[in-house]
């Protein structure tokens, strides 16, 4: 790390070598009041895990540097009051990386929104993110619609493996009957008395979301639909914020962001969720009552422009 902060001119800008210190996940130093991290940011997480850290030790602005998403994070990292500069490591050099700028969501093409009617018939949740029509229950992938040139076929299953597997043993099912069979299947298995199923445990933020939209009420909700994240999901194991707009009881914009554990990830994907769909909205962070912990508040309070922490009470997968 040394070598790294030297070729990016912050070894000898800060006057003296900075002093290593301990960071989960990475590597860390501190000079005076200036934080230094190396990030290693598996699929565009651990921001938060570094402002999060830098603001513990009462640092005056935080330098990061990451081999991969340097853009994403300094895009996010200008959502926080903390001063950080964010720097993309190639090898041995170093150069500060420019915050990338967010794109408008994709619409899927025609062939694709033709089909939305089979998924809706089955009771089947519509998600569209990414210019990809998917549909969930109980938050849950089950299905998606993929376009090939002109055409467009449902593909059922869990995730992709699953909706592979499911065409090679049912592939002569017809559609509603395939759907049919995986929606009473994922039902029968998502239950909160039943939380050891794999299908339980998936996408438990997707859950969360789902149950929102329900009861947008229980976090100051008039409404509430689903929108895409920022940056998008590799598998449906991946854990992200969930992310929902709508309006609250005061009619006014909400962007509402959901995570089940403790995930300092949330707020950053938060923060630009909000910059994503609804700038200057009302921003929520919902979160099960145990799950609120205080680092994820003073992260919430340190953006130029807070969140709200709001207790899902009770069991909310009931």
């Amino acid at each position: 790390m040394r070598a790294l902060l030297a070729e990016a001119g912050l070894a000898d800008s800060a006057g003296a070598t900075p002093e290593a210190v301990g960071f989960p996940g990475g590597a860390a130093a501190r000079h005076d009041d200036r934080a230094f991290v190396l990030l290693d940011a598996p699929r565009g997480r651990g921001l938060g895990k570094a402002i999060a850290w830098a603001d513990q030790q009462g640092a005056g602005e935080v330098h990061l540097l990451t081999e991969d998403h340097a853009g994403v994070f300094a895009r996010q990292a200008r959502y926080f009051r903390l001063p950080a500069t964010v720097w993309q490591v190639d090898g041995r050099s170093v150069e500060r990386a420019e915050p990338e700028p967010l794109r408008p969501p994709a619409a899927p093409p025609e062939a694709a929104l033709d089909l939305v009617g089979l998924l809706a018939a089955e009771g089947v949740d519509i998600v569209i993110e990414h210019g990809e029509v998917r549909g969930e229950i109980l938050g849950l992938e089950i299905a998606r619609i993929v376009v090939d040139g002109a055409d467009a076929r449902i593909e059922v299953g869990v995730g992709r493996h699953d909706r592979e597997a499911f065409a090679l043993v049912h592939g002569d099912l017809p559609t509603t009957d395939a759907l049919r069979s995986v929606v009473d299947s994922v039902r029968r298995q998502r239950r909160p008395d039943d939380l050891g199923h794999p299908l339980a445990r998936l996408a438990a933020e997707r859950w969360l979301r789902a149950a929102l939209i329900t009861e947008p009420h229980r976090v100051g909700a008039r409404s509430l639909e689903p929108v895409e994240p920022t940056v998008p999901r590799e598998s449906i194991k991946d854990t992200a914020a969930a992310v929902a707009v709508g309006v609250d009881l005061d009619g006014h914009p909400i962007v509402v962001a959901c995570s089940v554990g403790i995930d300092l990830d949330l707020v950053p994907a938060a923060a630009d969720a909000r910059a994503a769909h609804a700038p200057g909205a009302r921003l929520v962070l919902a979160l099960p009552e145990r799950d609120a912990h205080p680092v994820t508040r003073r992260l919430a309070g340190a953006l130029h422009e807070p969140a709200e922490l709001v207790e899902v009470i009770g069991d909310w997968r009931a």
